[in-house]
């Protein structure tokens, strides 16, 4: 059976991006009669607000979605820390204590996330009295796991090549894990067999090959849609107050008709669909 999910974050309002993410999932289950899984990704300290995930069920059922909802990411803090546990016991985790400016200031290359980290740390005698990070050794990791392969519905074939990103962080100085860690954990525990998401979240997929195949997880497709962007050509953005489904809501607007121009491409001005 397909299993898809959306996992949006409640540190802010869903919009159209959220919408047209979340109607993809769920339309490539309901194809195939699977199950289309809510996962509310909510461990991002004080960023994360509660009251936030009833508007995202409103607006899900307002735009005609049903789901299966699954718990939430503070229930399942023990299952990172017991594969960050896990990785330990492989040798694959250091701590580290740098900051992003200096990460910034030291590193000599870019990565798909930014500036690569130099490894500092890893030569370094670390305090472990103040807040540390965990990164994974990813050189060492990528020895342990060898070649490895991951399908995209939309691009075919991937070789993983998870070098690109560095030694990168899976549990961080405040939080229980990473966004690396937390959804490839999350995955197989809800059982997806698709993972649905934008494709500014393509790269990532090289990591989260990795991990799944350091800490025994089995390995789901993926497919990486087109994004929305605004009229500037970016992605639609809640730090840069794109249009939030919850205000469309409460102005009366349709939300099924809404989903159903979302599925046929007919986008409202100023909003356009990334080009392939």
């Amino acid at each position: 059976m397909i299993v898809t999910r959306f996992a949006p974050s409640p540190n802010g309002l869903l919009h159209l991006g959220h919408a047209y993410s979340a109607i993809i999932a769920h339309d490539l289950a309901r194809k195939k009669d699977g199950r289309f899984l809510l996962r509310i990704e909510d461990i991002d300290g004080e960023r994360s607000k509660p009251e936030l995930a009833d508007e995202f069920r409103r607006d899900l059922e307002w735009l005609g979605l049903d789901w299966y909802e699954v718990p939430a990411q503070s229930t399942r803090i023990e299952s990172y820390r017991a594969a960050a546990k896990r990785l330990e016991e492989l040798e694959l985790l250091y701590p580290c204590q740098c900051s992003r400016a200096q990460i910034a200031a030291l590193a000599v290359a870019k990565g798909p996330e930014g500036p690569v980290y130099p490894g500092t740390c890893k030569r370094a005698e670390i305090d472990l009295r103040q807040p540390v990070a965990l990164r994974l050794d990813t050189d060492r990791a990528i020895e342990q796991a060898g070649a490895l392969a991951w399908h995209d519905d939309v691009l075919g074939e991937q070789s993983a090549d998870p070098a690109r990103f560095g030694d990168v962080v899976l549990v961080r100085k405040a939080l229980p894990a990473s966004y690396h860690l937390a959804a490839t954990l999350d995955d197989a525990a809800d059982g997806v067999t698709l993972v649905t998401r934008g494709a500014d979240l393509f790269q990532a997929t090289h990591i989260h090959r990795l991990l799944q195949a350091l800490l025994g997880l089995p390995v789901p497709r993926w497919h990486h849609h087109r994004l929305l962007l605004d009229e500037e050509g970016r992605k639609l953005a809640k730090r840069r107050g794109s249009p939030s489904l919850s205000d469309l809501r409460n102005a009366g607007e349709d939300g099924s008709l809404l989903a159903e121009q979302l599925r046929a491409q007919i986008l409202p001005a100023g909003i356009s669909l990334e080009k392939a």
